[in-house]
């Protein structure tokens, strides 16, 4: 399936909006709770602890999504100072992605299955609805970890550079981000999908048991 032309069949674009709201949801909701277990209840007590997607959408972040197939939610906030080292800001970080990929792996299941028994997914429309959804979250994954303020997989550097340093890659991340976001829409040098597609691949071959070129 290819996210950029979903809207092109009602049904898709139906599913396309579910899938687009759980697998933020789910990713938000991981941030929010991983913070508080670890014990920053600043989530928490701005109401981002909850499953109610309305709390997590980000208006740009979900165009971006629909429009160039990639995208974001609104950042789960939280203070650095009430956890304990910064590995737990990893934590924290990568909380969401590992959301996702709890639940595309579970919703992979029955793709597994009928691809195992040789059943065309294409010839059901629950098996194509599942397969999408499950998209969805591989590409919220995928684009979420590439190491660039404000994603996720920024957080990984942080630890190894300076205090000056991740001020000023903070500073520079959303403008450096957006650059090749718009770029790879509209100039034919589409940076971010080569970077994502392999990743997207991957795991698509380990929750669905095959390779999945989504763009």
């Amino acid at each position: 399936m290819f996210l950029l032309n979903l809207f092109s069949q009602p049904f898709y674009a139906i599913v396309a909006i579910i899938g687009l709201l759980i697998a933020i949801t789910i990713h938000e909701f991981a941030h929010a709770w991983m913070a508080n277990r670890l014990g920053d209840p600043t989530a928490k007590n701005m109401g981002r602890l909850t499953l109610n997607p309305l709390k997590h959408l980000d208006p740009i972040g979900t165009l971006f999504l629909l429009v160039a197939g990639f995208g974001w939610g609104r950042p789960v906030p939280y203070n650095p100072s009430n956890l304990k080292s910064d590995s737990d800001e990893v934590k924290v970080a990568f909380a969401g992605v590992t959301a996702n990929f709890l639940l595309a792996l579970v919703l992979g299941i029955p793709l597994r299955i009928a691809t195992a028994m040789h059943v065309p997914i294409d010839n059901y429309l629950w098996l194509q609805a599942i397969e999408l959804i499950v998209e969805m979250n591989l590409v919220l994954i995928a684009f979420n970890i590439i190491p660039i303020p404000p994603l996720d997989g920024s957080k990984v550097i942080f630890p190894f550079i300076s205090t000056n340093a991740r001020l000023s890659y903070e500073r520079i991340g959303p403008i450096l981000l957006f650059t090749l976001i718009i770029l790879g829409s509209f100039s034919g040098m589409p940076i971010l999908v080569r970077i994502m597609e392999p990743i997207i691949r991957v795991l698509s071959f380990v929750v669905k048991g095959t390779y999945t070129a989504i763009f």
